[in-house]
């Protein structure tokens, strides 16, 4: 369904139905990934009236390649029971439980290889819990010394539009940070771009209106690219206002 769609459904709705829509923005599914190796170094210490909690866990964190598969992997590399083999499973969920929600603006970290190679359990205050909790918070403690930055979908888009608009079309893609791949003409010119998805809100409107209509757009997933440091810094303070008001909002 395209926003054209959209639009006239909600206007059908406001007119047949006297119901008031609010329509927003679609939300953009960004990631968070690191751009450097950060040592992870934790200990989960709690004691309570009865038996407390204790894990040490110590490793490291680092990026995946580029052209990895998978977007988290688990390395244990624990030898002489540092951590005893039956807890190992615990740090791996621990480190799961981390990288579904970054701490730049909350969205899921990928792109990332999280190795456990020492740690230290107690006889009686070591458990499972004490060892997912030591791993947790490990992880986004190193996180934040690994130099995380914000990723946000590339869209592959094609538009054609017959050639007296080429010089629009392309403006228009030029507008939205979009990289022009290939520009074909004949009668009618083809122009292939990739170009953020943030950017392409509205834009079947905005290219009906610059071709009088005649032009036309697909566009499907290419990759994830590093967001624009300003536009990060943004979103970041966007973002930490919003667990401000949300913390004030509980108290």
């Amino acid at each position: 369904m395209g926003e054209l769609h959209l639009d006239i459904y909600m206007e059908r709705m406001r007119r047949e139905y006297s119901c008031d829509v609010i329509a927003g923005k679609p939300q953009v599914a960004y990631r968070e990934t690191i751009t450097q190796r950060s040592d992870i170094a934790y200990t989960h210490k709690k004691q309570t009236g009865g038996s407390g909690q204790f894990a040490r866990i110590g490793g490291f964190m680092e990026p995946l390649p580029p052209d990895a598969v998978e977007t988290y992997e688990f390395v244990d590399e624990v030898v002489g029971g540092a951590i005893p083999r039956e807890f190992i499973p615990a740090c791996d969920k621990g480190f799961k439980e981390g990288v579904k929600k970054g701490a730049l603006i909350g969205f899921p970290v990928v792109g990332v290889r999280v190795t456990v190679n020492d740690g230290l359990a107690h006889a009686v205050d070591s458990s499972e819990q004490a060892f997912k909790t030591a791993a947790l918070m490990g992880f986004r403690e190193a996180y934040l010394k690994a130099k995380p930055t914000i990723l946000e979908p590339i869209m592959k888009v094609e538009i054609e539009a017959p050639v007296e608009f080429q010089g629009a079309v392309v403006g228009q893609v030029n507008q939205r940070r979009g990289v022009i791949l290939e520009t074909v003409s004949s009668d009618v010119v083809t122009v292939t771009a990739e170009v953020p998805l943030n950017t392409m809100f509205g834009y079947s409107t905005d290219l009906r209106s610059a071709t009088q209509g005649k032009g036309n757009f697909t566009m499907e997933f290419a990759k994830y690219s590093q967001v624009p440091r300003q536009e990060q810094e943004e979103m970041i303070k966007a973002y930490k206002e919003k667990l401000a008001k949300e913390a004030a909002a509980r108290k």
